[in-house]
């Protein structure tokens, strides 16, 4: 299939990162191969020609979306028309099924021929199965990143193959990388380090540094009396930084690079992170952590509802151990999370980190790269 197009989208910064990650091994796979759609700057340097940049998608929460419908509204049919302009061998969706999946659907009414994928499963395991069967009318395969996927997709008709978790696909930091970020940031060896993550997106950090500070605060007050590292996001690069600076933090920033962001957090004895991927991260770089989340009153009324899981954990859901202990909503609490973050500064964290590698050579570490594993899916479902 040399030569062929493909028309991707991903709405958030997460799926760019992802989509970067299936287009360049794609190339290598299939040399020749074009591609076109929506993404962000890591897409457009692995050689999208981009409709718009997904930046303008970026939001999250029920409460957060609706002041914003009518615009996506307007940006899923821009996409949609685009790919049907450009008639590509195959739509590849890429997480953000709030977005990409009304893009698929709207493409396989007009153009039926057009074969459709979607990479990361959506978590039908955890809430609202039925959204499988709906998406099995217009999504012909999915590219699972967690081991227990693919039979919840197969049974709602569609073909899957679990490719991995891309995190996976980065090596661990090893202790001379650790010890070399610990020296730039100015800390001794042996001076305890808790790092902070409390999310990438404006809303998130709003709502979660309150806690992340009270947490902060409370551990500089114990024995332990941490010295704290924060990552930051290129999209709160204006306004993380602020909100913390009284506690002096030592700060990793964007123009750093993704190694000496990891580097960080393997430099970290403990960390507290906001609930989602970024615990698979923790995993990576063998960081013991503890995780929280806090959302509107609204939304987290309507996921109660609905949740079918008792952890909102990947590492805990994917090694079937309740290893990492979370606190979500009026749970994240910072007295709890204290008593949760303490003993990871010592046997609990070891503890973790056996886990976690056991989590990351079930995702794919040391055998065949997650991306070389999704683009060689890609090409059967094309060839089919």
């Amino acid at each position: 299939m040399s030569g062929a197009l493909l028309y991707l989208v991903a709405g958030e910064p997460s799926g760019d990162r992802l989509g970067a990650s299936l287009m360049r091994a794609l190339a290598r796979e299939s040399p020749g191969t074009r591609f076109a759609g929506v993404g962000g700057p890591a897409m457009r340097a692995a050689g999208l020609e981009p409709l718009f940049d997904n930046a303008q998608l970026a939001v999250m929460g029920i409460t957060e979306v609706l002041p914003r419908l009518p615009g996506l509204l307007a940006r899923i049919q821009e996409a949609a028309a685009d790919c049907l302009a450009h008639r590509p061998a195959a739509l590849i969706t890429i997480d953000s099924p709030s977005f990409g999946l009304r893009v698929a659907a709207r493409v396989r009414a007009r153009d039926p021929s057009i074969r459709t994928i979607h990479y990361v499963a959506p978590s039908v395991w955890a809430w609202r199965p039925g959204r499988a069967r709906h998406m099995a009318r217009f999504v012909d395969h999915v590219l699972a990143l967690l081991p227990f996927e693919p039979p919840w997709m197969e049974a709602a008709g569609m073909t899957c193959d679990f490719v991995g978790h891309p995190v996976a696909e980065r090596p661990a930091p090893g202790r001379e990388a650790a010890a070399a970020m610990r020296a730039r940031l100015g800390f001794a060896a042996d001076r305890p380090i808790l790092l902070l993550a409390p999310g990438s997106r404006r809303g998130e950090i709003r709502r979660m540094v309150p806690l992340f500070r009270a947490v902060a605060e409370r551990m500089r007050a114990t024995p332990i009396d941490p010295a704290l590292i924060v990552p930051v996001g290129e999209g709160v690069a204006d306004a993380l930084p602020p909100m913390l600076a009284d506690l002096s933090p030592a700060l990793v920033t964007p123009e750093m690079g993704e190694d000496a962001k990891f580097a960080a957090f393997a430099s970290a004895d403990a960390a507290l992170v906001k609930s989602g991927t970024v615990s698979l991260e923790m995993a990576a770089a063998g960081t013991p952590h503890v995780s929280a989340y806090r959302t509107s009153s609204l939304t987290a009324a309507i996921v109660r509802r609905l949740i079918r899981v008792d952890t909102a954990n990947l590492i805990n859901l994917v090694s079937a151990e309740r290893v990492v202990p979370e606190f979500i909503q009026e749970r994240a609490e910072p007295g709890a999370i204290v008593r949760a973050l303490m003993p990871l500064f010592g046997k609990a964290g070891v503890a973790q980190r056996i886990v976690f590698d056991q989590v990351m050579t079930t995702l794919g570490r040391g055998g065949t790269p997650p991306s070389t594993r999704a683009a060689r899916s890609v090409l059967r479902v094309i060839g089919d």
